[in-house]
């Protein structure tokens, strides 16, 4: 069994097992830190850096999904620096990408009283939807990059590997292997990915026409006869 390792988060003193996280610490104590690339079914990969909290001593804030506990270590979660850095991760998410089928990001936008007018010099993405198969659509306007598809299509759970990044920088997506459809893929349209997607970036076929002002009758018609 593992060793108790005592710390202390937000001034209230615990004790967990070694090899615990940051994040799964203080969730176990009611503290609720943000994350967006966080799922407890993938390997968290500290991609978003939403879930950052600052370490007494240290130089610079910590992914907590990712930062084992370790004895002694005093964690602040709701320090004028993190509450900072947050807010600017989330204000430049929302100045380029589609966050409005993401319900939970909306709402951290509120929670920390983001200024949507920071970053309006930059550009906001501006993808083609994908329409290439009868199951799902792809709409990389919306995705912000968390890679749970790509965890949950590879090692995680599905072990298809169909998809994964693409491009560098700005533009960086996520895409199958040269770009192929995804009925040339090795996809085997499981819906994995789709379900762990935080942001509608990813939605099934039906779901998308009804939105689209489908009626039921014809979004079966239109499924059948999808590419």
């Amino acid at each position: 069994m593992p060793d108790d390792i005592k710390l202390k988060i937000d001034g209230h003193e615990i004790n967990v097992p070694e090899g615990t996280t940051l994040l799964q610490a203080a969730n176990s104590i009611g503290v609720s830190i943000p994350s967006i690339c966080y799922h407890d079914h993938c390997k968290p990969n500290a991609v978003c850096r939403t879930c950052v909290v600052e370490l007494e001593g240290a130089r610079v804030l910590a992914a907590s999904c990712v930062t084992k506990v370790s004895e002694g270590m005093t964690v602040y979660t709701q320090t004028d620096r993190v509450n900072r850095s947050q807010r600017t991760i989330l204000e430049m998410l929302n100045s380029a990408v589609d966050l409005s089928d993401a319900p939970e990001i909306m709402e951290m936008l509120d929670d920390y009283s983001t200024n949507s007018e920071r970053f309006t010099s930059g550009n906001e993405r501006e993808i083609s939807i994908y329409d290439d198969n009868p199951m799902y659509i792809r709409d990389y306007s919306k995705c912000v990059l968390c890679w749970r598809c790509v965890q949950v299509c590879a090692d995680d759970a599905q072990y298809t590997y169909a998809i994964n990044f693409s491009g560098r920088g700005y533009e960086t997506q996520i895409s199958t292997f040269f770009d192929r459809t995804l009925l040339e893929s090795t996809c085997v349209f499981c819906g994995q990915c789709v379900g762990v997607c935080p942001t509608g970036a990813l939605k099934a076929k039906r779901e998308w026409l009804l939105e689209c002002g489908y009626s039921p009758e014809e979004t079966m018609f239109t499924e059948r006869n999808a590419p």
